[in-house]
Protein backbone atom coordinates (compact mmCIF):
# COMPACT_ATOMS: atom_id res chain seq x y z
CA UNK A 1 0.00 0.00 0.00
CA UNK A 2 1.52 3.29 -1.11
CA UNK A 3 1.86 6.07 1.38
CA UNK A 4 -0.21 9.20 1.13
CA UNK A 5 2.20 12.08 0.42
CA UNK A 6 1.72 15.52 1.93
CA UNK A 7 4.23 17.94 0.43
CA UNK A 8 5.06 21.64 0.74
CA UNK A 9 2.26 22.37 3.21
CA UNK A 10 1.88 24.31 6.46
CA UNK A 11 -0.36 23.40 9.37
CA UNK A 12 -1.17 24.91 12.74
CA UNK A 13 -3.60 24.76 15.59
CA UNK A 14 -4.67 21.63 17.41
CA UNK A 15 -4.48 18.14 15.87
CA UNK A 16 -4.20 19.11 12.17
CA UNK A 17 -2.99 15.61 11.15
CA UNK A 18 -4.54 13.66 14.01
CA UNK A 19 -4.89 9.90 13.48
CA UNK A 20 -2.93 9.85 10.23
CA UNK A 21 -1.83 6.44 8.97
CA UNK A 22 0.67 5.41 6.29
CA UNK A 23 1.57 9.02 5.49
CA UNK A 24 4.76 10.66 4.19
CA UNK A 25 5.43 14.34 4.95
CA UNK A 26 7.87 16.22 2.72
CA UNK A 27 8.89 19.84 3.37
CA UNK A 28 5.99 20.33 5.77
CA UNK A 29 5.90 22.92 8.57
CA UNK A 30 3.82 22.32 11.68
CA UNK A 31 3.35 25.70 13.33
CA UNK A 32 2.65 26.36 17.00
CA UNK A 33 -0.22 24.25 18.27
CA UNK A 34 -0.71 20.91 19.96
CA UNK A 35 -0.85 17.19 19.13
CA UNK A 36 -0.34 17.63 15.39
CA UNK A 37 0.23 13.94 14.51
CA UNK A 38 -1.14 12.30 17.64
CA UNK A 39 -2.42 8.69 17.64
CA UNK A 40 -1.04 7.91 14.20
CA UNK A 41 1.00 5.09 12.63
CA UNK A 42 3.54 4.46 9.87
CA UNK A 43 4.62 8.07 9.52
CA UNK A 44 7.59 9.28 7.49
CA UNK A 45 8.81 12.88 7.66
CA UNK A 46 11.69 14.43 5.73
CA UNK A 47 12.86 18.05 5.57
CA UNK A 48 10.08 19.12 7.90
CA UNK A 49 9.90 21.66 10.73
CA UNK A 50 7.97 21.05 13.94
CA UNK A 51 7.14 24.08 16.08
CA UNK A 52 4.16 22.88 18.09
CA UNK A 53 4.03 20.70 21.22
CA UNK A 54 3.19 17.00 21.52
CA UNK A 55 3.87 16.23 17.85
CA UNK A 56 4.18 12.43 17.82
CA UNK A 57 2.25 11.12 20.82
CA UNK A 58 0.78 7.63 20.89
CA UNK A 59 2.25 6.93 17.44
CA UNK A 60 3.27 3.45 16.32
CA UNK A 61 6.09 3.53 13.77
CA UNK A 62 7.70 6.73 12.55
CA UNK A 63 10.90 7.76 10.75
CA UNK A 64 11.95 11.40 10.90
CA UNK A 65 14.92 12.46 8.73
CA UNK A 66 16.61 15.81 8.17
CA UNK A 67 13.98 17.60 10.22
CA UNK A 68 14.02 20.34 12.84
CA UNK A 69 12.25 20.25 16.18
CA UNK A 70 12.13 23.89 17.32
CA UNK A 71 12.50 24.79 20.98
CA UNK A 72 8.75 25.36 21.15
CA UNK A 73 8.16 21.72 20.16
CA UNK A 74 8.73 20.52 23.73
CA UNK A 75 7.52 17.09 24.80
CA UNK A 76 7.05 16.08 21.17
CA UNK A 77 7.88 12.37 21.44
CA UNK A 78 5.91 10.64 24.19
CA UNK A 79 4.09 7.32 24.59
CA UNK A 80 5.07 6.16 21.09
CA UNK A 81 6.66 3.00 19.71
CA UNK A 82 9.25 2.15 17.08
CA UNK A 83 10.50 5.61 16.23
CA UNK A 84 13.62 6.72 14.34
CA UNK A 85 15.24 10.17 14.42
CA UNK A 86 18.04 10.52 11.84
CA UNK A 87 20.16 13.54 10.83
CA UNK A 88 17.90 15.96 12.69
CA UNK A 89 18.40 19.15 14.67
CA UNK A 90 16.44 19.06 17.89
CA UNK A 91 16.24 22.20 20.02
CA UNK A 92 13.16 21.01 21.93
CA UNK A 93 13.43 19.88 25.58
CA UNK A 94 11.70 16.95 27.28
CA UNK A 95 11.76 14.59 24.31
CA UNK A 96 11.21 10.82 24.59
CA UNK A 97 9.01 9.78 27.52
CA UNK A 98 7.52 6.32 28.16
CA UNK A 99 8.52 5.10 24.71
CA UNK A 100 9.61 1.71 23.38
CA UNK A 101 11.87 1.19 20.39
CA UNK A 102 13.90 4.39 19.92
CA UNK A 103 16.64 4.75 17.30
CA UNK A 104 18.59 8.02 17.03
CA UNK A 105 21.53 8.62 14.67
CA UNK A 106 23.65 11.64 13.69
CA UNK A 107 21.62 14.07 15.77
CA UNK A 108 22.47 16.75 18.34
CA UNK A 109 20.25 17.83 21.20
CA UNK A 110 21.42 21.17 22.69
CA UNK A 111 18.56 21.30 25.21
CA UNK A 112 18.29 17.75 26.57
CA UNK A 113 16.37 18.54 29.73
CA UNK A 114 14.54 15.48 31.10
CA UNK A 115 15.19 13.32 28.03
CA UNK A 116 14.50 9.61 27.73
CA UNK A 117 12.54 8.93 30.91
CA UNK A 118 10.90 5.54 31.42
CA UNK A 119 11.90 4.33 27.94
CA UNK A 120 12.87 0.86 26.70
CA UNK A 121 14.95 -0.43 23.78
CA UNK A 122 17.04 2.64 22.96
CA UNK A 123 19.85 2.88 20.38
CA UNK A 124 21.97 6.03 19.96
CA UNK A 125 24.71 6.41 17.33
CA UNK A 126 26.76 9.56 16.77
CA UNK A 127 24.70 11.63 19.18
CA UNK A 128 25.46 14.66 21.35
CA UNK A 129 23.20 15.79 24.20
CA UNK A 130 23.80 18.99 26.22
CA UNK A 131 22.03 20.57 29.19
CA UNK A 132 20.62 17.17 29.99
CA UNK A 133 20.13 16.78 33.73
CA UNK A 134 18.32 13.55 34.67
CA UNK A 135 18.87 11.89 31.32
CA UNK A 136 17.76 8.22 30.94
CA UNK A 137 15.88 8.16 34.25
CA UNK A 138 14.37 4.67 34.82
CA UNK A 139 15.14 3.56 31.24
CA UNK A 140 16.20 0.09 30.15
CA UNK A 141 17.90 -1.81 27.31
CA UNK A 142 20.14 0.99 26.06
CA UNK A 143 22.90 0.74 23.44
CA UNK A 144 25.11 3.73 22.69
CA UNK A 145 28.08 4.29 20.35
CA UNK A 146 30.01 7.51 19.64
CA UNK A 147 28.37 9.76 22.17
CA UNK A 148 29.00 13.05 23.97
CA UNK A 149 26.97 14.14 26.98
CA UNK A 150 27.00 17.24 29.19
CA UNK A 151 24.49 17.04 32.04
CA UNK A 152 24.22 15.72 35.57
CA UNK A 153 22.38 12.81 37.23
CA UNK A 154 22.29 10.72 34.06
CA UNK A 155 21.37 7.03 33.88
CA UNK A 156 19.84 7.02 37.35
CA UNK A 157 18.00 3.75 37.99
CA UNK A 158 18.80 2.62 34.43
CA UNK A 159 19.15 -1.08 33.60
CA UNK A 160 20.91 -3.10 30.91
CA UNK A 161 23.09 -0.41 29.34
CA UNK A 162 26.00 -0.89 26.90
CA UNK A 163 28.12 2.12 25.90
CA UNK A 164 31.08 2.40 23.50
CA UNK A 165 33.32 5.37 22.67
CA UNK A 166 31.64 8.00 24.80
CA UNK A 167 32.51 11.11 26.78
CA UNK A 168 30.09 11.45 29.67
CA UNK A 169 30.33 14.62 31.75
CA UNK A 170 27.86 13.99 34.54
CA UNK A 171 27.84 14.24 38.31
CA UNK A 172 26.10 11.25 39.93
CA UNK A 173 25.90 9.24 36.71
CA UNK A 174 24.73 5.60 36.92
CA UNK A 175 23.38 6.12 40.46
CA UNK A 176 21.61 2.96 41.58
CA UNK A 177 21.82 1.56 38.04
CA UNK A 178 22.09 -2.12 37.16
CA UNK A 179 23.88 -4.19 34.51
CA UNK A 180 26.01 -1.41 33.01
CA UNK A 181 28.95 -2.03 30.63
CA UNK A 182 31.06 0.85 29.31
CA UNK A 183 33.93 0.41 26.83
CA UNK A 184 36.67 2.83 25.72
CA UNK A 185 35.05 5.89 27.24
CA UNK A 186 35.72 8.87 29.49
CA UNK A 187 33.46 9.38 32.49
CA UNK A 188 33.81 12.66 34.37
CA UNK A 189 31.93 13.65 37.50
CA UNK A 190 31.60 13.04 41.21
CA UNK A 191 30.04 9.97 42.83
CA UNK A 192 30.12 7.71 39.79
CA UNK A 193 27.80 4.69 39.98
CA UNK A 194 27.05 4.84 43.69
CA UNK A 195 24.76 2.02 44.81
CA UNK A 196 25.05 0.39 41.38
CA UNK A 197 24.89 -3.32 40.69
CA UNK A 198 26.90 -5.27 38.11
CA UNK A 199 28.96 -2.38 36.72
CA UNK A 200 31.67 -3.23 34.14
CA UNK A 201 34.14 -0.55 32.99
CA UNK A 202 36.60 -1.59 30.29
CA UNK A 203 39.45 0.70 29.14
CA UNK A 204 37.73 3.74 30.60
CA UNK A 205 39.17 6.94 32.10
CA UNK A 206 37.46 8.04 35.30
CA UNK A 207 37.61 11.45 36.97
CA UNK A 208 35.77 13.05 39.87
CA UNK A 209 35.70 12.56 43.62
CA UNK A 210 34.72 9.33 45.34
CA UNK A 211 33.99 7.19 42.29
CA UNK A 212 32.45 3.73 42.34
CA UNK A 213 31.35 3.45 45.95
CA UNK A 214 28.69 1.12 47.35
CA UNK A 215 28.76 -0.96 44.15
CA UNK A 216 27.67 -4.58 44.36
CA UNK A 217 29.62 -6.33 41.61
CA UNK A 218 32.14 -3.94 40.04
CA UNK A 219 34.58 -5.12 37.36
CA UNK A 220 37.42 -2.89 36.11
CA UNK A 221 39.64 -3.76 33.16
CA UNK A 222 42.58 -1.53 32.15
CA UNK A 223 40.89 1.61 33.48
CA UNK A 224 42.71 4.80 34.46
CA UNK A 225 41.85 7.24 37.24
CA UNK A 226 42.30 11.03 37.16
CA UNK A 227 44.13 13.02 39.81
CA UNK A 228 40.86 14.05 41.45
CA UNK A 229 39.43 10.52 41.63
CA UNK A 230 40.09 10.06 45.33
CA UNK A 231 38.58 7.88 48.06
CA UNK A 232 37.51 5.38 45.43
CA UNK A 233 35.70 2.06 45.81
CA UNK A 234 34.39 2.52 49.35
CA UNK A 235 32.13 -0.35 50.43
CA UNK A 236 32.25 -1.85 46.92
CA UNK A 237 32.64 -5.46 45.88
CA UNK A 238 35.23 -5.05 43.12
CA UNK A 239 37.57 -7.11 40.95
CA UNK A 240 39.95 -6.08 38.19
CA UNK A 241 42.91 -3.85 37.45
CA UNK A 242 43.60 -0.13 37.33
CA UNK A 243 46.35 1.11 35.02
CA UNK A 244 48.46 4.02 36.16
CA UNK A 245 48.26 5.88 39.46
CA UNK A 246 45.41 6.14 41.96
CA UNK A 247 45.21 8.91 44.56
CA UNK A 248 43.42 6.86 47.21
CA UNK A 249 41.28 3.79 47.76
CA UNK A 250 39.11 3.62 50.85
CA UNK A 251 37.44 0.68 52.57
CA UNK A 252 36.63 -1.65 49.65
CA UNK A 253 34.42 -4.44 50.95
CA UNK A 254 35.75 -7.44 49.06
CA UNK A 255 37.34 -8.58 45.84
CA UNK A 256 40.76 -8.50 44.23
CA UNK A 257 42.09 -5.15 42.95
CA UNK A 258 45.41 -4.61 41.17
CA UNK A 259 46.89 -1.12 40.82
CA UNK A 260 49.56 -1.08 38.10
CA UNK A 261 51.00 2.32 39.03
CA UNK A 262 51.36 4.14 42.35
CA UNK A 263 48.65 4.08 45.00
CA UNK A 264 48.93 7.25 47.06
CA UNK A 265 46.91 5.98 50.01
CA UNK A 266 45.11 2.80 50.95
CA UNK A 267 42.66 3.40 53.78
CA UNK A 268 41.17 0.70 55.97
CA UNK A 269 39.75 2.46 59.00
CA UNK A 270 37.35 1.81 61.84
CA UNK A 271 34.40 2.55 59.59
CA UNK A 272 35.07 -0.45 57.38
CA UNK A 273 32.03 -2.70 57.19
CA UNK A 274 32.64 -6.24 58.35
CA UNK A 275 33.26 -8.89 57.26
CA UNK A 276 35.69 -7.35 54.79
CA UNK A 277 38.29 -9.27 52.80
CA UNK A 278 39.31 -7.04 49.89
CA UNK A 279 42.79 -7.63 48.51
CA UNK A 280 44.65 -4.68 46.97
CA UNK A 281 47.91 -5.38 45.09
CA UNK A 282 50.19 -2.54 43.95
CA UNK A 283 52.58 -3.61 41.20
CA UNK A 284 54.69 -0.46 41.02
CA UNK A 285 55.44 2.41 43.34
CA UNK A 286 54.37 3.12 46.84
CA UNK A 287 51.28 2.07 48.71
Amino acid sequence: MEKTIIKDKEFGGERPLYASHNVRLENVTIHVGESSIKESSDIEAENCTFEGKYVLWETNGFTVKNCHFAESARSSLWYSRNGKIINCTCDAPKLFRRMTGIYVENTNFPNGEQFLWDCNDITLKNVRIDNCDYLFMHSENIKINNYLQNGNYSFQYAKDVEIHNAVINSKDSFWESENITVYDSEINGEYLAWYGKNIRLIRCHITGEQPLCYVDGLYLEDCTFGEDANLALEYSVVNGNIKGNVVSIKNPSSGDITVEGELGELIFDENQKQPADAKVTVLHGKK
